[in-house]
């Protein structure tokens, strides 16, 4: 079957990621994570003490740090100057800051560049997720989908409190995706948004294995058309 470059876009809480990994598993595809590339470079301005308020100050540090993404969709990886950097990033700290970071137009084009360059070295094709793949990372994708849900679900998925046994925490972390959600939307670089083409999937009331098959179908038309 021939390549092909999957591109997947939407909020947290979506289900993206995992629908991601496990189409690209699925279809023999390698897979990319672009969000913890964004929460990588954010963890090492905190870790080196840069102001992650001044956007001067990243800009100028944008370039330093090596990240390394690895695409195996069973088993992502992420190093930061060769650290693994899986664990870190998933912290608090990052996860509120990490907007910040990623509006920087520098940051933004040094991880574009990264990401670009990991999408054309995948032979075999690949699944990219992320905010503005289709818009802006890679806008000749072969198949493009945006994945949406209601703040209610998104929270409830991202607290982990699926049948909402923790109210207050499911509050919280629906604040919070709201909030994160107006910062990426309103950047003015390479905002979160759907592409003009994109197919989009409402997975509120989908189960992760209906939202799987719906891509993994639509690529695998793609692929027979092509």
């Amino acid at each position: 079957m021939e390549s092909v470059i999957v591109a997947i876009d939407g909020p947290s809480g979506t289900g993206k990621s995992s629908t991601s990994k496990a189409v690209a598993a699925e279809l023999g595809l390698s897979y990319l994570d672009t969000g913890a590339q964004y929460r990588a470079i954010t963890w090492w301005m905190i870790s080196n003490g840069v102001d992650v308020a001044d956007p001067l100050a990243i800009a100028s540090a944008a370039a330093k740090p090596v990240i390394v993404s690895g695409t195996d969709p069973s088993a992502p990886t992420i190093t930061v100057d060769g650290l693994d950097a899986s664990g870190p990033i998933r912290t608090q700290e990052v996860t509120s800051k990490v907007s910040a970071v990623s509006a920087v137009p520098e940051v933004r084009a040094r991880i574009t560049e990264l990401q670009r360059s990991i999408a054309a070295a995948a032979e075999k094709g690949i699944v990219v997720e992320g905010r503005d793949i289709g818009t802006t990372v890679l806008p000749d994708a072969d198949l493009k989908f945006f994945l949406t849900a209601s703040p209610e679900a998104r929270a409830a998925r991202r607290s982990g409190e699926l049948k909402g046994k923790d109210a207050a925490d499911v509050a919280a972390t629906r604040e919070a995706l709201v909030k994160r959600d107006h910062a990426d939307s309103n950047r003015k670089t390479s905002p979160l948004a759907k592409a003009a083409d994109a197919v989009e999937v409402d997975t509120t009331d989908l189960t992760l294995a209906q939202v799987i098959e719906c891509v993994v179908a639509l690529v695998e038309e793609k692929r027979v058309a092509t």
